[in-house]
């Protein structure tokens, strides 16, 4: 990783550029695509499968026989594991649902707030060489909460045509309604108008790299509604004296290791962080399974030696980053503040 020391001020924007390419570099592509898919339907889809994920489909709906087949060989250990961590979102999730709040704010004048379930709602699951089934606990447990009644789920095969076992006992688990062996920006495309095989949803949800990024945000332009315009990851993690370096190391490549668009950059206001950091991100990168991919996101990361708190703070609200973690002794200090600026930021 690149190390800074006390970078300037008129130098942040060019030292915190994310490693993607801008909307309007991709814009024309997932345009053509979209188009191609609302006119064409399914056969756009496998086309473009055979195109992006090298294999092509007799079908592109998950079967029950498969569903079975996934379950089967799933361990008893990994299925207790999804069970245990099914149970805690179920837990949270549930604490957010209330009753109907009614508020009579003049005489005679009675509103009322009443939460309900979208009917239908797609879920995007990126694929790769990760199978990434606790995004589809996060996911599909809150919609089942919800009382959605069509809950579509779609992620890329690999190249033998199939979908990670750990991905289809999940959804099945969760109570994912269709499943499709469909990825990238075709996917969006696919929920957002429906074709012969994929229900049309009003509202899709789910990280992605940074080419469904923007489909997801051209899917707004044809009256579907988007979580958030999420991915490709990254994280930021503000570390002082007190922080345990391995724990700051494995935060950050937990995060590098996603895809090598990511970005991850640590702020310390501790010197030896900084170098604890680093040796401890050479000794555990080696024994990654996905190295080559985290080792490529590396190469867009910083470690960043910040002086002053106030200026570490201003440097974290400038970047804003998806994911933030504090690993310092007066947390709360940082926490205020990153809350305080990010709402004013957003405000102008």
């Amino acid at each position: 990783m690149n190390k800074i020391y006390n970078p300037k001020r008129e130098d942040w924007e060019e030292l915190l550029k994310r490693p993607t390419q801008t909307v309007s570099d991709i814009e024309s592509t997932v345009n053509k695509i979209f188009t191609e898919v609302q006119g064409f339907g399914d056969a756009i889809l496998l086309k473009y499968t055979q195109e992006f994920d090298g294999v092509a489909l007799d079908a592109i709906q998950v079967t029950e026989n498969e569903i079975r087949q996934a379950a089967a060989s799933v361990s008893t250990e990994l299925k207790n594991a999804i069970a245990a961590a099914k149970q805690n979102i179920e837990v949270f999730h549930k604490a957010q649902k209330t009753e109907k709040v009614e508020v009579e704010t003049a005489p005679g004048v009675l509103c009322w707030q009443e939460k309900r379930p979208i009917q239908k709602v797609g879920l995007y699951i990126p694929g790769g060489s990760a199978p990434l089934f606790s995004t589809i606990l996060m996911l599909a447990v809150p919609a089942n909460i919800a009382g959605c009644t069509e809950v579509v789920l779609c992620t890329p095969p690999n190249h033998e045509g199939k979908i990670h076992p750990a991905i289809l006992y999940t959804a099945a688990l969760c109570g994912v309604t269709q499943i499709f062996k469909i990825g990238g920006i075709q996917a969006i495309a696919g929920m957002t108008f429906g074709t012969e095989s994929i229900p049309q949803v009003y509202k899709i949800f789910g990280p992605g790299n940074q080419y469904v990024t923007v489909a997801k945000q051209i899917a707004t332009k044809h009256g579907v509604a988007i979580d958030m315009p999420a991915g490709p990851s990254e994280l930021l993690v503000m570390a002082d004296d007190s922080a345990n370096a391995s724990f700051v190391a494995a935060d950050l490549l937990s995060q590098a290791e996603h895809g090598v668009d990511s970005q991850v950059i640590l702020v310390s206001t501790s010197r030896n962080i900084i170098d604890e950091v680093e040796k401890e991100i050479e000794k555990q990168i080696a024994q990654l399974p996905r190295k080559n991919i985290a080792e490529k996101a590396i190469a867009n990361s910083r470690l960043i030696y910040i002086t002053e708190i106030q200026t570490a703070i201003d440097l974290i609200n400038e970047y804003s980053p998806e994911h933030y973690i504090l690993c310092v002794g007066n947390e709360d200090e940082y926490l205020n503040q990153i809350i305080n600026d990010f709402i004013i930021k957003i405000n102008k």
